[in-house]
């Protein structure tokens, strides 16, 4: 740790920044030779990444704010099914660039080994189970934000695979996109 203030070492602070950022340039220029961000495919799977997130959250806010939703299809089950299936189809288009993108970056070789292959398998399988666990023990309603359309669950779920980690759909589908990487 370095002390920066009266009487401190500024000199270090800054050598110690520019060792730091040196280091990180180098990771980043070594990962930047498998990675081709001007790829149309690795653009639409950037965008479908981040608009997918940012499209329920915006939406599933004005619905809690407004009901408009639940006004326009005359339920809020009707209008949370209707948001679910826009998310799914939108998840289906999201993994969909992701695969292509894959498919048109560059290969890292040291990655092109049986052991990589079953490491990806078995984080698939993990990210499976936790994404699927979630689902179940959730049901359609409380997995696509039912409880912003007034949609609400009788009791906290602290079943599995709540009971091991909190946010288990995330980390679950985490650990598929990076075991699909991988593979």
């Amino acid at each position: 740790v370095v002390q920066v203030g009266a009487g401190g070492d500024w000199a270090g602070l800054l050598l110690t920044l520019a060792l730091s950022l040196q280091a990180d340039l180098c990771v980043m220029t070594w990962l930047l030779g498998y990675v081709d961000p001007s790829d149309p495919c690795f653009v639409a799977a950037i965008l479908t990444i981040t608009f997918n997130p940012l499209f329920w959250n915006v939406v599933a806010r004005w619905e809690h704010r407004t009901r408009k939703l639940s006004k326009a299809f005359r339920s809020p089950y009707l209008a949370c099914y209707s948001l679910g299936a826009a998310i799914l189809l939108l998840n289906v288009l999201r993994s969909h660039c992701f695969m292509q993108a894959m498919l048109s970056q560059p290969k890292m070789e040291s990655l092109d080994n049986p052991t990589a292959y079953g490491l990806g398998l078995a984080l698939l399988g993990i990210g499976s189970t936790l994404v699927l666990s979630s689902f179940f023990a959730l049901g359609f309603t409380g997995t696509f934000l039912g409880d912003y359309f007034g949609i609400l669950m009788e009791a906290r779920v602290t079943t599995f695979p709540f009971n091991i980690l909190d946010n288990p759909m995330y980390w679950g589908s985490t650990a598929n996109y990076l075991g699909w990487a991988i593979m």
